[in-house]
């Protein structure tokens, strides 16, 4: 793979350049890498522009699940199940260092549910999409199961089916790097403040975070912002003549999360369904914590200013505290946060019950503009190629699918372990050759490395022979080889950027090593890379 030179990723716009592209791509969540991703891998000219870091929103901020939906069986949402079902593998083989199976507990509660009912429900999850890695269902007993010793004497029958877990950050950056790595153009903290839209093409104002400016020239537009997508046509997109821009409406769903100290010891997740007729998750996270989440609450104004209050926190405490012997308590939650799920309105009263698809809407009154309604981060792949399609059928240049069997940035373990066998063996078979390979490694610093690199690991240990040569340790188990590539090949320029996207060390850190990071980073930025705005 090419190794880009120092600070490409981070290349400063030129006040007097302008750039000329096929696509232009507004948005560098999930959907929007995805897509240039697809795009660039199909030979057209692409540029991507996110307001602010890749996945600072609503892509870092999920309940990091691969999963079909199992809760959504219920609003019969069988072809979106069916579709996330088939996805599922497609993803765990394509990155098994970011990815991999988790098998999930559901406590049988019968005033929630009868037995029967839920039964009937994994039954059909087992068998709507064929399974190739995951295992299947069974029925366990919760008195005998270690999987029933953290939960309340109560509950006494369980259920435990598979889908598999994502860092879903991670995901949007390796997804970027490889749409890099394919030709594309990818601009962070860029806002877009003006799309001109003509007949044969749109031109686009974009303005950095340190206000300097260029224009972009594009036969075709992608707007996939996220929460912004409708604010976007309303607003920033002009139309060539008269005609509307926005015929979809989005509803803004906020789902807030909590991290407490880890209640349980063994690797199975926890489904927990409430009184509301909701769902919780309580899933093993960082090796020291626990990951509960999520609540579904319609939000209005600013994506950007939701946040997780008070009432959030006690009812993911309350919910999850009738199920485990040991009360979850609000004091205990060492960090939080939330995203904004930008879902297709589609007249449901209830948030929960809103529909978790997606809609891909072409505009063909001018230059081609497609618009991205919708989504959950495990069809984001079949997303982007549908969306593909669809640009180079309003282009007239139909070129073919490449994804379904094409690996991520450092999933393709082969060098390092042989062929494949399935996922979840794979990795521990890499960070066994990992550790073999650079003995001096602590286990830790391995195995935390191995994850978030994969195969492409030696691209941060470099020709290190010892752990002196990654430089000084910034922050505890954070070197300096680690953060100059991290802002070298992964667009990183603030702390946040490194501490809880492109990892989650902010967990493991305190303030003052937090600060530490923020002052190395100041330090280190030189003229081709300038210091960014503030964090988000």
């Amino acid at each position: 793979m090419p190794v880009a030179s120092p600070d490409t990723a981070n290349t400063p716009l030129s006040a007097d350049a302008e750039l000329h592209c096929d696509v232009l791509v507004v948005g560098g969540g999930i959907n929007g890498c995805g897509i240039a991703r697809d795009l660039a891998g199909r030979g057209w000219r692409v540029v991507l522009a996110e307001q602010d870091d890749l996945a600072a929103h609503t892509s870092s901020s999920s309940t990091k699940l691969i999963h079909g939906g199992l809760r959504y069986l219920e609003y019969y949402e069988f072809g979106l199940v069916r579709k996330a079902l088939l996805e599922r593998e497609v993803l765990l083989k394509s990155a098994p260092h970011i990815m991999w199976p988790l098998r999930f507990v559901m406590p049988h509660d019968p005033a929630m549910r009868p037995a029967w009912f839920i039964r009937l429900g994994i039954f059909m999850y087992d068998h709507l999409a064929k399974r190739e890695v995951l295992p299947g269902s069974e029925g366990v007993n919760l008195r005998t199961h270690s999987v029933g010793a953290p939960l309340q004497d109560r509950y006494t029958q369980g259920f435990v089916y598979s889908d598999g877990w994502v860092d879903d950050a991670r995901l949007v950056v390796l997804t970027a790097i490889d749409a890099r790595e394919r030709g594309a153009t990818l601009l962070t903290r860029t806002r877009v403040t003006l799309a001109q839209r003509h007949a044969s093409g749109w031109t686009a104002s974009l303005q950095a975070a340190d206000g300097r400016t260029r224009s972009v020239q594009a036969r075709a537009l992608v707007n996939a912002a996220g929460p912004w997508a409708e604010s976007f046509l309303r607003g920033t997109a002009r139309p060539a003549g008269h005609e509307v821009l926005a015929t979809k409406s989005l509803r803004l769903v906020k789902g807030s999360h909590i991290v407490v100290p880890r209640c349980f010891e063994h690797d199975h997740a926890y489904i927990f369904q409430n009184p509301d007729k909701r769902i919780i998750f309580a899933i093993p996270y960082e090796q020291q914590y626990t990951l509960i989440g999520t609540t579904d609450e319609e939000v209005h104004g600013d994506p950007r200013d939701a946040s997780v209050t008070a009432a959030d926190v006690a009812y993911l405490c309350e919910q999850a505290s009738r199920y485990f012997k040991r009360p979850v308590r609000p004091e205990s939650v060492v960090w939080r946060y939330s995203g904004v799920r930008p879902l297709l309105d589609d007249a449901s009263g209830d948030p929960s019950a809103v529909t978790r698809d997606y809609l891909l809407e072409p505009n063909t009154s001018g230059a081609p503009l497609l618009s991205v309604w919708g989504g959950k981060i495990t069809t984001f792949r079949k997303l982007a190629e549908e969306a593909a399609d669809e640009i180079g059928r309003l282009l007239g240049e139909v070129r073919a699918a490449w994804t379904h069997g094409a690996v991520l940035p450092g999933g393709d373990l082969s060098a390092w372990i042989g062929p494949a066998q399935r996922p979840d063996v794979d990795f521990e078979r890499f960070v066994l050759a990992l550790s073999v390979r650079h003995p001096w490694l602590p286990a830790t610093l391995a195995r935390r490395l191995a994850r978030a690199y994969g195969a492409r690991v030696g691209e941060v240990l470099g020709t290190a022979q010892d752990l002196a040569d990654l430089g000084t340790e910034v922050a505890p188990g954070l070197h300096e080889a680690e953060l100059h590539y991290l802002k070298r090949e992964e667009w990183a320029t603030c702390a946040d950027d490194i501490l809880w996207r492109r990892s989650k060390l902010g967990l493991h850190t305190t303030e003052d090593q937090r600060q530490q990071v923020h002052d190395w980073l100041q330090q280190h930025m030189t003229e081709t890379t300038p210091k960014a705005a503030p964090c988000n």
